[in-house]
C-alpha cells in the first residue's frame, strides 16, 4: 500500500507518518521510485503501536524510539525480549533511599516475593524498574500509616499473577516473535487504564453490596 492508503486504513494523517519515519520509529517502506514507497501490514501494525505509546502512554519520542529498539533486539530469546522491552517502558517514582519508610518497605517487598516463590525471577530486585516503584509504593503506605505488610500485598499480588497468565495467553495469540513483542508492549500500555477502571467499578459494587441500602 502507499502511504496515502497506510493514512486511510490507520486513521492517522499523512504527515504525522512522514514524522514518524523521520524519527525512526517506523522502519522506511520499500522504495518503488525516487519518490515513492510501499508499505505492508507490518508497519500499519508498527503504527499503532507508535499510536499507543505515544497518544495513550504520553511518551516523548525519544523514549518511544528505545522502547522500539528494545522490541527490534533479535539477539535476545523471546523471554528476555519480552521483558527488555517492557522494561523500557516508563515507569513510576524511584525510591527514595533517604526515607525510613523505603526500608521497611524493601524488607516487606522481599519477605512478599519469598512468599510467592518470585525471589528467583531475572527480574526481582533493584534491576527492575517495576520492583523500585512497587517498593516505593509500599513506602508511601508505611510512611503515612496504612497497611503495607506482605500479608496485605499478597491478595494483590496473587491476582497480579492471575492476570500475568492473561496477558500471555493473549500475547500468544500473535504469530511472530516481533508480534508477540510488539503486543507485549501495546497491551501493558493500553490495557493498564482497563485494569485501572474495573478494579474502581469492583470497589463500587462491593461497597454497595457490604454498606448500600440492600447489604
Amino acid at each position: 500500500m502507499r502511504l496515502a492508503q497506510l493514512s486511510e486504513r490507520s486513521g492517522v494523517p499523512a504527515a504525522t507518518i512522514k514524522y514518524y519515519l523521520r524519527e525512526q520509529l517506523m522502519p522506511p517502506g520499500r522504495r518503488i521510485t525516487a519518490t515513492q514507497a510501499e508499505y505492508g501490514d507490518d508497519h500499519l501494525r508498527r503504527l499503532r503501536l507508535v499510536r499507543a505509546l505515544i497518544q495513550v502512554g504520553k511518551m516523548p519520542v525519544a523514549t518511544a524510539r528505545q522502547v522500539l529498539a528494545a522490541v527490534e533486539d533479535e539477539s535476545l530469546d523471546q523471554n528476555m525480549r519480552l521483558g527488555a522491552a517492557v522494561r523500557a517502558l516508563p515507569h513510576g517514582p524511584e525510591p527514595d533511599e533517604d526515607d525510613p519508610a523505603t526500608v521497611i518497605a524493601r524488607q516487606e517487598v522481599g519477605l512478599l516475593m519469598e512468599r510467592l516463590g518470585w525471589s528467583e525471577c531475572r527480574d526481582v530486585g533493584d534491576s527492575s524498574p517495576a520492583w523500585r516503584t512497587l517498593v516505593a509504593a509500599v513506602a508511601a503506605l508505611a510512611r503515612l500509616g496504612y497497611p503495607c505488610d506482605a500479608g496485605h500485598l499478597a491478595p494483590y499480588a496473587r491476582s497480579a499473577a492471575q492476570l500475568a497468565v492473561a496477558d500471555l495467553d493473549l500475547v500468544e495469540e500473535f504469530t511472530t516473535p516481533l508480534e508477540q513483542v510488539e503486543a507485549a508492549v501495546a497491551l501493558t500500555v493500553l490495557y493498564e487504564p482497563v485494569l485501572l477502571s474495573l478494579r474502581r467499578l469492583a470497589e463500587a459494587e462491593e461497597s454497595n453490596r457490604r454498606f448500600g441500602a440492600g447489604g
